[in-house]
């Protein structure tokens, strides 16, 4: 998969690319920090809090993400709902979702001015490959949890226009169709 990421940029539905499931990632290749970096760079600049290879044109199973505390939470205990800085998940598997799904306001950095409410478990636990080839398994809450449901919806093909509330579709239906227009022209 020889990709120059200096290239690589935030690709906006309807995009194939964004429909497709993502093949899994070979651990330890060697582009693969430098994509990640660059995938970082991108999710700040944009002011996101994840980014995942589909959404930069690469139909592979990594997603980065970095999640800052949630305001006004001061229960920080375990599990987490933030990151500590930017984190890199190689061939994510979720499992363990707990409690009844909320609802909760997303957006997507390739959905621009798309915002919806979204329904989804509030703790799940997920298992990755680090950059190293290590695996872990973390378990999260809150806003984390969401963006990790969030980004691996990424690498299966699915977007949060699939898992919007019936009202937020409706709310969204003009700014969609605007989309899918100017990705004719």
């Amino acid at each position: 998969m020889p990709v120059d990421p200096s290239n690589l940029a935030i690709v906006h539905y309807p995009a194939d690319v964004l429909r497709r499931k993502a093949k899994p990632v070979e651990i330890g290749s060697a582009d693969l920090s430098a994509i990640a970096d660059q995938m970082i760079r991108l999710m700040r600049s944009a002011e996101g809090i994840g980014l995942a290879a589909p959404q930069v044109g690469l139909s592979i199973r990594l997603f980065v993400a970095d999640v800052p505390p949630e305001s006004g939470r001061t229960d920080q205990g375990p599990p987490p709902s933030a990151t500590t800085g930017p984190v890199v998940y190689l061939n994510p598997v979720l499992s363990g979702h707990q409690g009844a799904p909320e609802p909760y306001e997303e957006g997507c950095l390739s959905l621009p001015d798309i915002r919806g409410d979204v329904l989804r478990p509030p703790t799940v636990t997920i298992t990755a490959y680090d950059l190293q080839g290590r695996q872990f398994t973390t378990q999260a809450t809150g806003l984390l949890a969401r963006c990790w449901q969030h980004e691996v919806d990424h690498l299966d093909g699915v977007l949060i226009l699939d898992r919007m509330t019936q009202m937020s579709r409706l709310r969204n239906r003009s700014a969609i169709r605007d989309l899918e227009r100017s990705a004719r022209l």
